[in-house]
C-alpha cells in the first residue's frame, strides 16, 4: 500500500487525471462521452462543485475543478461520476463487484496559483494534440477549448505548438 497523502483545502481549485481500467479506450464514442457528461452533470446537482476545463479523451480524462467554500470532498463526487457513468458503460462485474471501468483510484493535484492553474488548464487542452488525437485543441470535440476561447482564455489558433509552460509536464 503506498503512502500517497491526499491534500484537502476547503474551496480548493484541483486539476485531476482520471485513467479508465488497463487504459481501456471507452471514451470514443459522442454516446459514451455523453454517459460521463450526464453523471458529471447529475453529481454536480447533489454536491454542487465548478468546472473550469475539462477534456476527455479515449482512456482517461483531465479537468480542474473548484469545490464550494468551505467544501473539500472531491473524493466522493468523484465516487459518484465513477458509478453513475459504469452502470451506463459496462453493466457486468467482477468477483469484488466492481465494474472494470475505471482505475479504482484517480490523481489530484492542488492547484496553488494563478500560474499553476494556468498551466495546468494549458496541459487539459493541449492534451488532444500531445497524444496524436488531434492537430489543433480546437480540432477535438471532447474539451472545454472552445468555450475557453469563448471566454477570451485563449485566440482560437492557440496549440499550433506545444506551449512553452507545458514543455515536459506530464500528468499522465
Amino acid at each position: 500500500m503506498s503512502n500517497y497523502r491526499r491534500v484537502y483545502i476547503p474551496g480548493g481549485a484541483y486539476f485531476f487525471t482520471v485513467v479508465t481500467h488497463n487504459r481501456r479506450p471507452i471514451f470514443t464514442t459522442d454516446n459514451r462521452v455523453d454517459i460521463l457528461r450526464d453523471a458529471l452533470r447529475k453529481v454536480k446537482v447533489s454536491h454542487p462543485f465548478d468546472i473550469d476545463a475539462i477534456v476527455v479523451l479515449p482512456e482517461h480524462l483531465h479537468c480542474i475543478w473548484r469545490l464550494p467554500s468551505g467544501d473539500i470532498d472531491f473524493s466522493s463526487r468523484w465516487r459518484e461520476i465513477k458509478k453513475a457513468a459504469s452502470r451506463q458503460i459496462d453493466p457486468t462485474t467482477n468477483r469484488r463487484n466492481e465494474r472494470m471501468v475505471w482505475q479504482r483510484r484517480f490523481w489530484e493535484h492542488a492547484i496553488r496559483n494563478e500560474e499553476d492553474w494556468r498551466k495546468h488548464v494549458d496541459y487539459i487542452h493541449y492534451n488532444p494534440v500531445k497524444h496524436g488525437l488531434a492537430k489543433r485543441p480546437g480540432d477535438w470535440r471532447w474539451s472545454s477549448f472552445k468555450t475557453a476561447v469563448l471566454k477570451g482564455w485563449y485566440d482560437p489558433s492557440w496549440g499550433d505548438a506545444e506551449p512553452a509552460n507545458i514543455n515536459g509536464m506530464d500528468c499522465e
